[in-house]
C-alpha cells in the first residue's frame, strides 16, 4: 500500500463530523483511486493536488460533501460533468453503490482513464460518456433532462457552467456546483443564465473545502439550449 492510500486522521475526523459512514472496503477503494490518480498523473495531466493530506481533503472529502444533498434529493442517478480525474463522481459512486453515476468527459484519454479506473475499482454503477456537454445534452439526445442530480467541479464560472449542466437535469432535479471563494459573485453574474435556463439558486453552503451552490431546475430547458459546441464558452450567458 502506498502512502497516498492511507487516509490521514484529519480526513477521518472531518468525514465523521459530516456524518459520513463508510462500509467495509470504502476507504480502501477511495485510497486505491487516489493511488491510481497519482500514478496516472505522471503521464497525463489530471490534477495538481497530490500531496497526501491535501489529496484526501481536496479530492475525496470535497466530493463527499455532496452526499447529504444527493440523499435529500432521493436521487437514483447522477451525472458528473467534466469528470477529468474522477471527482466528485467516483468517490460518490464508491460510497453510494445503489446510485447510477454517469461521468461525462470530452477528452478521449481522460474518458479512457475513467473507464479503466471504474473497472479496476469494481464500480458496476458507473458509466462513462465521452462527449462534449453541448452535444450530449442536445435536443432529442438520450441524456437530456434524464438525470436527478448533475454535478460539476472546476469546470468554469457559473454562467458558463449552468448551460453545460442544467439541460441534463430533469424538471425538479438539481445541479450541485462545487465552487471556491468567489461563489457569491458568480451567482450574481448568473442571473441571466438562471432565467434563460429556467432554474434558480436555492442554497449556497460553505464547507471546509469549498462552497456548494445548489441550483434547482424549474421547467423544461428551452430548445435553444445548450447552444452548439463552443458557443457557450465563446459567449457565456
Amino acid at each position: 500500500m502506498t502512502k497516498i492510500e492511507q487516509p490521514p486522521d484529519s480526513f477521518l475526523e472531518a468525514a465523521d463530523e459530516l456524518g459520513i459512514r463508510f462500509d467495509d472496503g470504502d476507504v480502501e477503494r477511495l485510497g486505491q483511486w487516489l493511488a491510481i490518480l497519482e500514478e496516472t498523473n505522471k503521464r497525463m495531466n489530471l490534477t495538481r493536488i497530490l500531496d497526501h493530506e491535501s489529496a484526501w481533503h481536496r479530492h475525496v472529502l470535497d466530493s463527499l460533501t455532496l452526499i447529504p444533498y444527493v440523499m435529500t434529493a432521493q436521487a437514483e442517478n447522477l451525472l458528473d460533468i467534466g469528470s477529468g480525474g474522477g471527482a466528485p463522481g467516483l468517490p460518490l459512486a464508491i460510497i453510494l453503490p445503489e446510485l447510477k453515476v454517469g461521468l461525462l468527459e470530452a477528452t478521449g484519454k481522460k474518458a479512457a482513464f475513467l473507464k479503466k479506473t471504474a473497472r479496476t475499482l469494481g464500480l458496476e454503477n458507473v458509466m462513462v460518456i465521452n462527449d462534449r456537454a453541448e452535444a450530449a445534452a442536445a435536443l432529442d439526445a438520450p441524456d437530456r433532462e434524464a438525470w436527478d442530480v448533475v454535478t460539476a467541479r472546476a469546470v468554469g464560472r457559473l454562467p458558463l457552467l449552468l448551460e453545460y449542466t442544467v439541460p441534463f437535469a430533469r424538471v425538479g432535479g438539481i445541479v450541485l456546483a462545487i465552487k471556491g471563494e468567489q461563489a457569491a459573485s458568480e451567482v450574481e453574474e448568473s442571473k441571466r443564465a438562471l432565467h434563460a435556463l429556467h432554474s434558480q439558486v436555492v442554497e449556497q453552503h460553505r464547507t471546509s473545502t469549498g462552497t456548494i451552490v445548489l441550483i434547482e431546475k424549474l421547467r423544461k430547458t428551452a430548445r435553444a439550449y445548450p447552444r452548439p459546441v463552443g458557443d457557450p464558452s465563446r459567449n457565456p450567458l
